[in-house]
């Protein structure tokens, strides 16, 4: 069975599962359906802000597809959300991805 059929057969079982959710949201990605990728991060954070990870990976999609802007705000979202979360690691890749964009 292909991952992302093993993936949806998980979130059936499981809906809320903001990890799974994630992973699918990687594999659209890699296959280049940034718009169903996208989605899929968007409603993980929607859902689950505390969702560290999935902040950076949304803002280097929106940064892909050309939404540099957009991409600011939701590392600058996942920064405060890492800080509440004591992630110190995520919230120091958040912060350079977000320096980088800024200083552009």
């Amino acid at each position: 069975m292909d991952r992302i059929a093993k993936l949806k057969e998980f979130l059936l079982k499981d809906p809320d599962d903001s990890f799974v959710r994630h992973a699918l949201a990687l594999e659209y990605s890699k296959l280049g359906d940034m718009a169903e990728a996208r989605r899929l991060f968007e409603e993980i954070l929607e859902r689950d802000p505390a969702a560290v990870g999935s902040y950076y990976h949304l803002g280097k999609l929106l940064e892909g597809v050309g939404e540099k802007d957009l991409a600011i705000r939701w590392y600058a979202k996942g920064m405060e959300a890492a800080k509440v979360a004591g992630e110190r690691r995520a919230y120091n890749e958040l912060r350079a991805a977000y320096d980088d964009l800024v200083e552009e």
